[in-house]
């Protein structure tokens, strides 16, 4: 019995021991351990102390103790190391996972092998390697590209495409060959099999559709790369479009996006084209804009939110958003109201037959979106034609609120204020507004952006010329070569703009978005100035002010108690900024514990070298056993510092 209890004893010590060995070594290191790896690192220090004590076995054991603790830590704190940086935390269990993730790395390979065998079928192998030509070449090359790099993206796939639709509004990146030509991108794909629809919205409803409609239509009146709609009426009655997830389209999405994440990440690492625009920032906001689009709940809300900002401009817009059935709709379905109508694509014959006034729906549908931006600031950002109808009442609908923009109430006033400029032609005006939208660098010559605006109003404001598409190509090339930066959501908002413009010309050919934006904005300044919108507008400052008023006496008067008495100090704060203080406290922590380190190991050198004192064992004595302690310190140390210098392990 005595002997089991001993041999528990031990065993327990021996536990505690490793225990203990591998928490310090991982405090030490700052680095954090995995159960196996924990075991693993405290027996090696285990081990370790035996090794020491083998060869000292005729000193005292009780002399030994820190000795061997301390080189136990040491070895402990090398192996974990050692291992960090051979095969760091959590690659054991990538082993684990080595399968699935060859399974879709191959699958990935794949898909980049079909992308890669598109890209250069269409010629854009050079494109591709950036090995394109400059000069006077260049515009001819560009010409050829374009449509070769339009007919890739429509063979590549979903992704691709929408890809391509974002990219056409992008003035700022890509030349206008390339704007006019992915402006054209349409994403019509052949129908899925109604089994498979069949299953998908049976899976969201809950039962088969037969069960939850009172008619359902499966041949499907659109279908789009992600989504197909059908027809169909619930037992009320009413009619109701159903939009249906592709099967698969997620899966699709998600492996070229990881594609598109890679190209873009070397793009930014190898290019200087592509670290100037932000590449892989561009992949990210574009990844984030996609996957909502893949989320039916999302456009759902969308759709209510426009409908809400169209109501808020005025109830009596000639502009309708179908009604949401919220009951019915899930992730990958969406039932709203069937709005019968004739897309504006094809609406030319509809219009002359009618006898409607183009003109002013027209004027009606933009004022409608910049009633969205400016008021609201929740809008549709991909008005095409597809998403436009006529409807049979003579007004105009408005379908697919998968990608809706938003701005904040202080970018609609700089917006506003941008637009009066131009309608002034008003270069610094001009100037100010835009660098109050945009991200621009520190050290800009604002000077030289102004007479650049000066010479842009020139060019495209003049009387007697009328404001194309290339205004906002020069425009955005005047942004690029400053160096600024457009936000996503303000290039949401040109590109709505654009899209609009493509859409609004299928209604009144040439129609003049300039002119009818400036003439907007000029509107909407003068409301501002009627007296209840000026009452309106002082009485919510004044409630802004109210809280800061209420205080201002009390301020007042400590600062002028402490004028009175000689106490007011102004006091300034070296390193106000958290990383700041977080990097110089991390230098100077380093510093010292490298600095502690040599002196304790040099002390312990030297007690090594002092001869004398008294004995523990036969040629080792008291200064030998210190020094050997002091070495182990400074060890413990110098292995801190360099750890945190090599950065391989996790910051606790």
């Amino acid at each position: 019995m005595n002997t089991a209890v001993l041999v528990l004893l031990a065993a327990l010590s021996l536990t505690v021991f490793v225990a203990g060995l591998a928490s310090g070594a991982r405090r030490l290191l700052g680095v954090q351990l995995g159960k196996g790896r924990a075991l693993l690192t405290g027996s090696v220090g285990l081990a370790s102390a035996t090794l020491v004590s083998y060869p000292l076995r005729d000193v005292q054991p009780l002399a030994l103790i820190s000795l061997e603790i301390g080189v136990s830590l040491v070895v402990a704190m090398l192996f974990l190391a050692a291992t960090e940086v051979l095969v760091p935390s959590g690659a054991v269990r990538g082993l684990v996972r080595l399968p699935r993730s060859l399974r879709r790395s191959f699958a990935r390979t794949r898909r980049y092998g079909r992308l890669s065998r598109i890209f250069v079928r269409h010629g854009l192998g050079r494109f591709i390697s950036g090995r394109s030509r400059r000069g006077p070449g260049a515009a001819a090359e560009r010409a050829v590209l374009a449509p070769s790099l339009r007919l890739a993206l429509e063979e590549a796939g979903v992704t691709f495409v929408k890809l391509g639709q974002v990219m056409s509004t992008r003035y700022d990146l890509l030349p206008p060959e390339f704007i006019d030509e992915l402006s054209s991108l349409q994403d019509q794909a052949s129908p899925e099999p109604w089994e498979a629809v069949e299953q998908v919205l049976h899976e969201e409803l809950g039962a088969p559709p037969g069960e939850v409609f009172a008619e359902f239509d499966p041949r499907p009146v659109a279908a789009g790369s992600i989504a197909q709609v059908h027809r169909a009426r619930l037992a009320c009655g009413k009619q109701v479009a159903v939009k249906v997830q592709r099967p698969g389209a997620r899966e699709i999405v998600v492996d070229d996006l990881d594609i598109l994440y890679r190209f873009a990440a070397r793009l930014e690492k190898h290019t200087d084209w592509g670290r100037s625009v932000g590449a892989l920032a561009l992949a990210q906001g574009f990844a984030v804009s996609i996957q909502e689009e893949l989320d039916f709940r999302i456009e759902a809300r969308n759709t209510l939110s426009v409908a809400a900002a169209i109501e808020a401009a005025g109830g009596d817009s000639v502009i309708r958003v179908p009604e949401v059935h919220e009951d019915l709709s899930g992730k990958r379905v969406l039932v709203t109201e069937w709005m019968a109508g004739t897309a504006l694509h094809s609406v030319s014959q509809v219009l002359d037959e009618r006898g409607l006034d183009r003109q002013a729906l027209a004027t009606a549908m933009l004022e409608c979106l910049l009633g969205q931006i400016m008021t609201s600031g929740v809008f549709h950002a991909d008005p095409h034609p597809g998403n436009l109808l006529l409807l049979d009442d003579g007004r105009l609908g408005m379908l697919d609120f998968g990608s809706v923009g938003r701005i904040d109430r202080s970018l609609r006033g700089t917006l506003g204020g941008m637009l009066l400029a131009l309608h002034r032609g008003d270069p610094a005006g001009l100037s100010d507004a835009l660098l109050a939208l945009v991200v621009h660098p520190e050290h800009i010559d604002e000077r030289k952006l102004e007479r650049a605006l000066g010479q842009f109003l020139a060019r495209h404001f003049a009387p007697g010329i009328k404001p194309d598409r290339e205004m906002f190509a020069d425009l955005f090339a005047i942004v690029s070569r400053h160096g600024i930066s457009v936000p996503p959501e303000i290039a949401a908002v040109f590109r709505a703009l654009a899209t609009m413009e493509g859409s609004l010309d299928r209604l009144v050919p040439g129609f003049d978005i300039v002119a009818e934006a400036r003439s907007f904005a000029v509107t909407q300044h003068l409301r501002k100035l009627r007296p209840e919108a000026l009452g309106r507008s002082v009485t919510e400052e004044l409630l802004g002010l109210v809280p800061m008023l209420r205080r201002l006496p009390r301020r007042i008067e400590r600062i002028g108690a402490a004028v009175e008495g000689g106490q007011l100090t102004v006091g300034v704060r070296l390193f106000a900024d958290a990383d700041d203080r977080r990097f110089l406290r991390s230098l100077v922590h380093e510093v010292l514990l490298a600095f502690l380190g040599g002196m304790i190991g040099l002390v312990g050198v030297q007690l090594l070298r002092t001869e004398g004192g008294p004995m523990l064992g036969k040629n080792f004595g008291l200064f030998e056993l210190f020094g050997y302690n002091l070495l182990v310190i400074s060890s413990v140390l110098v292995l801190r510092v360099l750890f945190l210098m090599i950065g391989s392990g996790q910051r606790r």
